[in-house]
């Protein structure tokens, strides 16, 4: 990476929890994350998003409002990164925007943002809509982070997989030789969060602690993984559209209690993630984790054991916090974006070659 200069990066995930913001500094070979910020969503704006996950009436008009708002809580969280004070000093921010519908089999993908009011509000030029073109080439969309995580995180000698753990899980496997490859492969945290919700009435299980004090159904379990998501072949993406709660509740005998679902379902994270490394990618020497699952211990503990040896350890260890990889990611999009670099990666999306990704909305 060359070239100089400061980007934001905001990043809202499947998990619906709100903004994660970066000032990132691009000065040497590696990004350094000045700064970081974090804006929750009100309780409203998350169910409206919610809502919009499926047809509904008027939805045009709701997903019109809610990208007005999503883009005056984007600037909100520029404003509340540290060291911001004069906006020409950035060159640019890259924001993913909301995923409502994530259908790449249908040829689209649809983030809510408004990207030229979030320019109006900041005086900052923005890079957003980054998962249209790759689709448009025929991608995925999906996942866009490997291609970031190549660049900050492969080591000459050693084979590391970067776990992602947001609300959809993915995997990008480094070789040490070789390409680069990744994809989802699963739910991580958005059915435990919404398993939670509905029985606890709380966003999220707190360090998984409620469903330490579960027993896995194996029974359960076994239906779940019997998706045939599970087994197809990369390229694939998957959100809310394949593992909502709907999702769930199909598959649920009415037998169960809370909170042997909910250990039940932190397995199904961990294995599904076992499973695609040993189908799909070449045993790693380390594994390092980033996104909202490094808070839930149940969840690393899974993983660790299912893992068999491979040492486990949060992306921290190798130059990034964890919880913040992803709005770096997209800071770092928006930067390939301005200097005429592709975004993708061909053999992880499936698209038809390189591609310069994202729309520009000059400050």
């Amino acid at each position: 990476m060359s070239g100089s200069g400061r980007y934001v990066g905001l990043m809202s995930g499947t998990s619906l929890d709100g903004v994660d913001a970066a000032l990132v500094a691009f000065t040497a070979d590696l990004p350094e994350c000045i700064s970081t910020a974090f804006v929750p969503y009100p309780d409203d704006l998350r169910q409206d998003l919610l809502d919009l996950h499926t047809p509904g009436r008027d939805e045009l008009h709701r997903a019109a409002l809610v990208s007005n708002r999503l883009a005056l809580l984007y600037a909100d969280a520029v404003a509340a990164l540290p060291e911001i004070s004069d906006p020409a000093s950035i060159q640019a921010i890259g924001c993913h925007g909301q995923t409502v519908r994530h259908m790449p089999q249908a040829g689209y993908t649809l983030q809510l943002n408004n990207p030229a009011l979030l320019a109006e509000r900041t005086g900052i030029a923005v890079v957003a809509d980054f998962r249209s073109r790759d689709i448009a080439a025929g991608g995925q969309g999906a996942p866009l982070v490997p291609a970031f995580h190549d660049a900050m995180f492969r080591s000459p000698g050693r084979s590391r997989i970067v776990l992602n753990i947001g609300g959809i899980a993915n995997i990008t496997c480094l070789p040490r030789n070789g390409p680069v490859t990744g994809f989802d492969c699963g739910p991580g945290n958005m059915l435990l969060d919404a398993w939670a919700q509905r029985h606890l009435g709380r966003a999220y299980d707190a360090d998984g602690a409620w469903g330490s004090g579960g027993k896995i159904l194996n029974g359960l379990l076994a239906r779940l993984r019997a998706d045939k998501f599970f087994g197809a072949p990369p390229p694939k993406s998957c959100g809310r559209e394949q593992f909502g709660l709907d999702w769930l509740l199909m598959r649920l005998d009415g037998t169960e209690t809370p909170a042997d679902v909910q250990a039940t379902l932190v397995e199904l994270t961990t294995a599904s993630v076992a499973d695609a490394i040993a189908s799909w990618c070449a045993l790693p020497n380390e594994l390092y984790v980033c996104g909202g699952g490094v808070h839930n211990s149940r969840l690393l503990q899974s993983l660790t054991r299912r893992l068999m040896g491979i040492p486990v350890a949060k992306t921290d260890a190798i130059g990034l916090p964890a919880d913040w990889v992803e709005a770096v990611a997209f800071a770092w999009l928006a930067r390939q974006t301005l200097q005429g670099q592709p975004g993708n990666l061909p053999g992880v999306t499936g698209a038809m070659g390189p591609r310069l990704l994202g729309a520009i909305y000059p400050a």
